[in-house]
């Protein structure tokens, strides 16, 4: 395991799902295999094989801008792009010598990987490469055929044991080629784990295959029993995991770019998901889809803009924070930084914010983020009785509720004197 570092605090992150289907502003991959993971009947894209992949010869995303992209993500306040070179439908967002359905064949032809990397590291980003195990367009894995439906998880078909060894040369030369041709890698995220066992996988063979050549890339959990960190998809879990995480979150229902899905989270509810992240010690994976053409929807774009504009005056509360200790008792998401406690105004109080299990005598100021008011606040006087002694007396700390500032969300700054 190679330790998370960076990434345990990194607290926002983007992730890109783009393939030649969005062309037809349809979901990636899974159409094709005649499943949705779209709730609504009535709006899901289910199309043949042939039509799902007919694209791939025209696929020219000549709107496509790598540095635009990557400097929109530095000003949202993310930290780190994971980026789709390859999902479950096969086709290579960069360039390979292991198959000839990739980005290089299109009338496209540019490396659209090696863009964005170059485009994110030049913004100070760090970043994570998407790489599906699973290949439905693969001859060797074998290709996902009409016959194969309807689709079932666990029992998809099996090739001959020549044709998986092949197909493992595949996926350890794709492989090879995105952990050496791209310069320092930090992230390698797999997907597509669920067709075959760890074993069949040879997932620690895998594992130290990524090890020999990006020592320092942390590898996600999808790499059965091989990962660092976890990665509960499109949902917040009630207890969050013993160790790094991420939520996966899309920012209405779909990963790829659907233009009839129009069912996004508001900027509120966004701001809300990345505040109840960090107060868990995990970090919110924030999905964009780019169009056919390459450019980004309008409605992402803004998304992202007032979720940076909230970042920006409110980055000591979210990014490279720790939850609040175990002792505080507040009913709503609370970080912490070195002296200082911050606390997320999710539920508008009526009259006051209550927080208990803080150091009250150690309270220096407390403020609201963004502002930088300065708030009203008080303790029972039981606890400032001279019997009761310690400059780290846990207790109770009644805070003036603050008039709303029009921020996303509102945060309360609590300093205290260094123990």
């Amino acid at each position: 395991m190679v330790e998370s570092g960076w990434f345990s605090r990194a607290g926002f992150g983007l992730f890109v799902h783009w393939d030649h289907a969005s062309q037809q502003g349809i979901e990636v991959s899974w159409p094709l295999v005649g499943r949705s993971l779209v709730s609504d009947p009535s709006a899901r894209d289910i199309v043949s094989v042939a039509q799902y992949q007919s694209s791939a010869t025209t696929f020219d995303p000549r709107h496509w801008d790598a540095p635009s992209l990557a400097t929109l993500a530095r000003s949202s306040g993310a930290q780190y792009i994971v980026f789709t070179t390859r999902h479950h439908a096969g086709f290579s967002m960069f360039h390979t010598r292991a198959s000839d359905f990739s980005i290089e064949h299109t009338p496209y032809r540019a490396d659209i990987t090696r863009q964005l990397i170059e485009a994110a590291r030049a913004e100070g980003l760090r970043i994570g490469l998407y790489y599906s195990l699973s290949d439905w367009h693969h001859p060797d894995y074998p290709a996902f055929q009409e016959s194969d439906k309807p689709y079932v998880f666990e029992h998809y078909r099996r090739p001959s044991t020549e044709a998986w060894s092949l197909y493992l040369d595949y996926v350890r030369t794709q492989l090879t080629e995105l952990l050496t041709g791209y310069g320092p890698v930090d992230l390698v995220w797999f997907d597509g784990q669920w067709e075959r066992t760890a074993e069949e996988w040879r997932a620690a063979e895998l594992r130290q295959l990524v090890a020999s050549l990006q020592p320092d890339a942390i590898v996600n959990d999808r790499l059965p029993g091989q990962g660092d960190y976890d990665t509960p998809e499109q949902f917040l879990p009630t207890k969050p995991p013993g160790r790094a995480w991420e939520l996966c979150l899309t920012m209405n229902d779909s990963w790829g770019w659907r233009p009839q899905d129009t069912n996004y989270k508001s900027p509120h509810l966004l701001a809300r998901y990345l505040a109840d992240v960090v107060s868990r010690g995990g970090n919110l994976l924030l999905n964009v889809s780019p169009t056919g053409d390459g450019s980004l929807p309008d409605v992402q774009v803004s998304l992202l803009e007032q979720i940076g504009a909230w970042i920006t005056s409110h980055r000591d509360a979210i990014i490279g924070v720790r939850p609040a200790p175990a002792a505080v008792d507040f009913h709503g998401p609370a970080t912490t930084r070195d002296d200082r406690l911050y606390l997320f105004l999710l539920d508008r109080p009526q009259e006051s914010v209550v927080v208990r299990g803080v150091p009250i005598r150690r309270v220096r100021r407390v403020s609201l983020i963004g502002t930088g008011r300065e708030l009203r606040h008080h303790v029972p006087l039981a606890a400032l009785d001279e019997h009761l002694l310690g400059t780290d007396l846990l207790g109770e700390l009644l805070i003036d509720a603050p008039e709303p500032s029009g921020a996303l969300v509102d945060v309360i700054a609590i300093e205290f004197e260094s123990a």
